[in-house]
């Protein structure tokens, strides 16, 4: 912002006849522009001093007698150092110009504000007696690097890959398929254990990939039906005690050769809110707030396990559950199995309906934490 006397006829008079005579000072100095983003370079420019920009403007305006002052002072209401530059003339007519600095708060760091200062000095004074004492920032770098030369293609080259085929496995004849379907279906009939199972379902999958639709298929139905199998003799067997916790977690189901799908976590602000409302597995007080178990299902990233694996504890207990850090040494060092206890919760919960969520079917929570720390 820029302000004047009455009039600035002599001024504007002795100010052209200056400014026939100025010239931008020499820019023997260079500045750099630091880019934000990884992809830029770094922007480089060349600039003059402001001791060098003073001889030259001094000299001339003094044969005009045109003196430059410059001088600072503090906004009362935004808090900032502004610098103020006049050119006055022997008439008393004068034109100024008002830039802003810094903050108040710079004046503690007298390197910066220091630096601030001596920019806006150049800046203003420069703009004032219409002088240039820094490059175009906003003009394209005068040493541009050269185009990077596009390869050329050479003859008989094979053509690019369509997208998402270039790493896929070239389905095989019928001849070739019906042979690895055969010598799949061996390798299959010679494992007996599930975690073999396991193993040779991720080594085989891309050679299963390989084959035609239909000895896929029938690979894919030996594989399940070897897979229940194996899990039949140990779902029948009765399980110890201390796999009780263990059972109670929702199996994965198989699909395929594939890997198993996680399934859905439940979500219910109803069940969690009846959760609450029981009395606190440890000290039996109320109210409660609803904690989900933790290792009752494998980590997702940025996913709770399911609303039915919330069990009630205090404000106080659940704090120190949380402060603990090892959730399950936190339980067996009280002696209760908490997945039992979400489990009958779980069955009780209004959300099945009110002929389940009925009070006089669900079992209480006094008991539920007796039964737990029994188990």
């Amino acid at each position: 912002m820029h302000q004047a006397s009455e009039h600035i006829g002599a001024i504007a008079a002795a100010l052209a006849r200056a400014q026939a005579e100025l010239t931008n000072p020499e820019k023997t100095l260079t500045g750099m522009i630091r880019s934000p983003f990884l992809r830029d370079d770094d922007r480089t420019f060349r600039y003059a001093s402001l001791a060098s920009g003073l001889d030259i403007v001094r000299k001339t305006l003094s044969q005009q007698e045109i003196a430059t002052i410059q001088t600072t002072r503090v906004e009362a209401t935004t808090g900032h150092i502004h610098l103020t530059t006049l050119l006055a003339h022997s008439s008393g007519e004068w034109i100024s110009s008002d830039w802003p600095v810094c903050a108040t708060r710079d004046v503690e760091a007298p390197h910066r504000m220091d630096a601030a200062l001596t920019y806006a000095r150049r800046y203003a004074l420069f703009a004032l007696v219409g002088i240039a004492g820094e490059d175009d920032l906003d003009a394209p770098d005068a040493v541009a690097s050269p185009p990077a030369a596009e390869p050329q293609a050479t003859a008989g080259a094979n053509p690019k890959p369509a997208k998402g085929m270039l790493n896929r496995a070239p389905v095989l004849g019928p001849p070739q398929s019906a042979e690895l379907r055969e010598q799949l279906l061996r390798q299959l009939a010679s494992l007996a254990a599930s975690e073999d199972l396991l193993a040779w379902a991720k080594a085989s999958l891309p050679l299963k990939n390989t084959l035609l639709e239909g000895d896929a298929r029938v690979v894919e139905a030996a594989y399940q039906a070897k897979l229940e199998d194996a899990a039949g003799p140990a779902a029948a067997a009765p399980l110890p005690a201390a796999d009780a916790e263990a059972a109670l977690q929702p199996a994965l189901p198989e699909t395929g050769l594939a890997h198993p799908k996680e399934p859905a976590r439940k979500r219910s602000k109803a069940h969690l809110l009846f959760v609450r409302q029981q009395p606190c597995l440890v000290c039996q007080q109320t109210p409660c707030d609803a904690h989900h178990l933790k290792f009752a299902q494998p980590r997702a990233l940025g996913r709770k396990v399911s609303d039915e694996f919330a069990v009630p504890l205090c404000r106080a207990h659940h704090e120190e559950l949380h402060r603990h850090g090892n959730e399950r040494a936190w339980w067996t060092n009280l002696q209760i199995a908490p997945l039992p206890v979400a489990q009958d919760l779980w069955a009780a919960s209004p959300v099945h309906g009110p002929a389940d969520a009925a009070v006089g079917t669900a079992p209480g929570p006094a008991n539920l934490g007796s039964e737990a720390a029994s188990r």
